[in-house]
């Protein structure tokens, strides 16, 4: 009946409307360090079975195919594309990873598990006390905790995490702190909660800490930001197929409509 047919396009206008909002999501988002771009994944809904494949007709013989009338589609979950970002050169305490791993930050603790989320963005600056804390409108601490004296003259970050820091009278760079990464065995799995951040779920695993440029870990690029992996060109080309598939299935809709119409002039 054309009311399957109307349900089914109707169905793939709300899964499409999913759709639209996240590319514009990744489209606004194409300049924020360290943002990792997401797609919608879809499924399909159940079937109508109106005969089964393998039944056998008054002669023995077994039907070759089934007949199954679907009833649409829906979105089954968004994910995340962890591919790494260009460099974007930065300030003295900026710092990139070239690979995998997060840096962790304290959060609120009823935003992260145990007060600690996750980011991959790495503009980092001292605040009034000299701690060094994510530039965005909350200022997250870094974990482990990393304070530059007041007196400081220069900072040097290695690709090793080791932070050095040159005062007056020494010239020579003084080793101050190590920083240390994060890996998850499926980063798709953790929670998004904005400002950049992400914080362990059941799905992700639990963190595992390491140093910068050892085994599965990446290292510390200093002076440097991880730009946005959005590729606008590619978000405009799905914009466009987003809104062609969404076009047709309002044809769809259109047309089970005519049909309901026919069927309901058929007294006349």
């Amino acid at each position: 009946m054309a009311i399957i047919a109307m349900q089914s396009a109707s169905s793939g206008l709300r899964a499409l409307d999913a759709r639209l909002d996240v590319i514009s999501n990744n489209l606004a988002n194409v300049n924020t360090e360290g943002f990792k771009t997401s797609r919608v994944n879809f499924e399909d809904l159940l079937y109508i079975e109106r005969a089964q494949p393998g039944a056998q007709n008054s002669n023995g013989d077994q039907k070759p195919t089934g007949f199954y009338v679907g009833l649409g589609v829906r979105v089954s979950g968004t994910q995340q594309d962890f591919t790494q970002g260009a460099p974007i050169p930065g300030t003295d305490t900026d710092m990139m990873i070239e690979g995998r791993g997060f840096f962790k930050v304290t959060v609120e603790d009823d935003l992260g598990n145990g007060g600690e989320a996750y980011t991959r963005a790495g503009n980092f600056v001292p605040n009034a006390e000299g701690t060094l804390v994510l530039a965005n409108s909350d200022g997250r601490k870094l974990i482990p905790e990393i304070t530059i004296p007041l007196d400081a003259t220069g900072v040097t970050i290695d690709g090793s995490g080791q932070v050095y820091v040159t005062t007056p009278g020494n010239p020579d760079p003084t080793p101050l702190a190590e920083i240390k990464l994060s890996i998850f065995i499926n980063p798709a799995g953790l929670t998004q909660v904005g400002s950049n951040l992400w914080v362990e779920s059941a799905a992700s695993g639990s963190p595992i800490e390491g140093d910068p440029g050892s085994a599965n870990y990446g290292k510390i690029l200093a002076k440097h930001l991880e730009g946005s992996n959005v590729d606008p060109a590619r978000e405009l080309i799905e914009l466009i197929r987003t809104q062609r598939a969404f076009e047709m299935n309002s044809q769809a809709i259109r047309a089970a409509d005519e049909t309901l119409q026919s069927v309901a002039q058929l007294r006349r």
